[in-house]
């Protein structure tokens, strides 16, 4: 008789030799452009790149800081760090994480005999139509009654010979990595979005800043226009202007308050605070953009973590088609039980009243109606879906790269023709005052000449922010500086 270890030990082997029905993983092909757009032509003629970002390497890019370390701001890198700890939508999103990864020891349990052990009493009785011995009279009845005690226990194990198991467990761990991915992708969306209000927010500050200026100067053209008045020079209506110019400047300040308020409340609900709970004040800002290193298009599918986690949903579909293939097949089981069974306790643990049982169950189902091909059919779409759910990630995944640098190299261009425009508004406006003091012109064209200095000035701080926004959305486009992970592992957590 050959020992049950070695019984066990050859049908090991015969088990880790096994082939998994259904189709091994590969990557599904995309269209890879050779290099982004904006790196055939040449920006406003000059046959550079455009300013904002810089061609690099995937391992120069990899040796980086964190991504916003770039902006030299403490203030941002501080709010932009209590994102990834405070956010609560990255508490759900990790706790989704933990839920993969559970799935992926439960898989993986699958793979191992199950043992558990059993203890009970039982107790039965028959009418008194049985004639036969051991009968017992109560009243009138008479009936046969027993008690049974037993103590067991019981090991089962599913050999994975056409590899369910084994293609189950690959589906969870490609899970587990899309999970892993989508938290990735959350975290860097989370944080583009705050850095994008908060250089908005500093950018209302300079806007308030100039608006305050603004109003001084208004402020002394009523004065100028109040001595006009007096001196008969000026009608009363330059004063009437004046004002109203002055007022109008006053409630757009008033305006600007209440979006800088609403930026700070943004901010501080991204980093999982309540509005009141966050104060920003106000400090001189820098406008310093940072050179944001670009690869090739093909080191995207590696880069973003929304691509890793749309490849991974492919991967695991791809391993769902054989779990569904392994159902044609028959399903072999070994079972063994011992114990010891009694209808007293008292000597229940005796040698007599051992029992033991082992061996094989092979189940086949014959019919199920169509069953089996349904589902079948059910993966294999399930599969196609993520295969171009897969591929659309990555030409939006294009597209966004290409947006972003085509935006910098355009409002690179626009602030460089607004600057001038400023210097031209500024001129032109202390030529037209000197000429309202002489009194050459009306106040109508100094108030003119003064709202298009100011539009000018707006504008160019609207650009500012704009081009501040497009570098955080390059950035983010291009994954930040998020780190394709190799393995996923199942960790237990206390």
């Amino acid at each position: 008789m050959v020992p049950l270890s070695r019984t066990l030990l050859a049908l090991s082997a015969v088990l880790l030799s096994g082939c998994a029905v259904g189709p091994d993983y590969q990557r599904p092909d995309v269209a890879e452009p050779d290099s982004y757009k904006a790196t055939l032509a040449e920006p406003a003629g000059s046959g550079k790149l455009p300013r904002g970002w810089i061609l690099a390497s995937e391992a120069e890019r990899a040796a980086g800081d964190p991504w916003w370390q770039n902006f030299d701001d403490p203030v941002l890198a501080e709010l932009l760090a209590a994102v990834a700890v405070d956010n609560q939508q990255l508490a759900a999103a990790e706790a989704r994480y933990r839920q993969a990864l559970a799935l992926i020891g439960s898989a993986r349990a699958d793979l191992l005999p199950g043992l558990d052990a059993s203890a009970g009493y039982s107790r039965s009785g028959v009418g008194k139509g049985d004639s036969s011995s051991g009968n017992e009279f109560v009243g009138n009845t008479t009936r046969r009654g027993g008690s049974q005690y037993n103590l067991s226990l019981n090991v089962g194990w599913e050999l994975d010979l056409w590899g369910r198991i084994r293609r189950q467990l690959e589906s969870r761990e490609a899970d587990a990595m899309a999970t892993a991915a989508e938290l990735a992708a959350l975290r860097l969306s989370l944080q583009s979005t705050l850095a994008q209000s908060y250089f908005q927010l500093r950018v209302v500050d300079e806007q308030q800043r100039l608006l305050d200026a603004t109003l001084e100067a208004y402020e002394r053209s009523v004065e100028l226009t109040n001595n006009q008045y007096r001196a008969g020079i000026a009608a009363r209506s330059d004063v009437l202007q004046a004002l109203t110019q002055l007022e109008t400047t006053r409630a757009e300040a008033v305006d600007l308050a209440r979006q800088r308020r609403q930026l700070e409340n943004a901010i501080a609900v991204l980093t999982g605070k309540p509005p009141a709970a966050l104060q920003l004040e106000p400090r001189p800002f820098q406008f310093a953009l940072p050179e944001t290193p670009v690869g090739l298009p093909s080191e995207l599918l590696l880069r973003r973590p929304d691509i890793l986690a749309a490849e991974r949903a492919v991967a695991s579909a791809n391993a769902q088609i054989g779990v569904a293939r392994s159902a044609w097949f028959p399903t072999l089981t070994l079972s063994a039980s011992g114990g010891y069974q009694n209808d007293r306790a008292t000597n229940l643990l005796e040698l007599p009243n051992r029992f033991w049982s082992i061996g094989p169950t092979l189940t086949l189902p014959l019919f199920d109606g169509g069953a089996r091909r349904a589902e079948s059919r059910r993966v294999e779409a399930a599969y196609d879906e993520q295969v171009a759910n897969y591929r659309q990630t990555v030409l939006n995944a294009f597209e966004e790269v290409e947006n972003a640098l085509m935006q910098l190299d355009v409002l690179s261009r626009s602030a460089e023709v607004r600057r001038r425009a400023v210097e031209l508004a500024e001129e032109a406006e202390r030529l037209v005052t000197n000429q309202y003091r002489a009194g050459r012109v009306s106040f109508l064209e100094v108030i003119s000449a003064q709202a298009t200095t100011l539009a000018n000035r707006r504008s160019l701080l609207d650009l500012t922010a704009d081009r501040l926004v497009a570098s955080v959305q390059l950035i983010t486009a291009l994954g930040g500086d998020w780190q394709t992970p190799t393995t996923v592992a199942a960790r237990d957590k206390d």
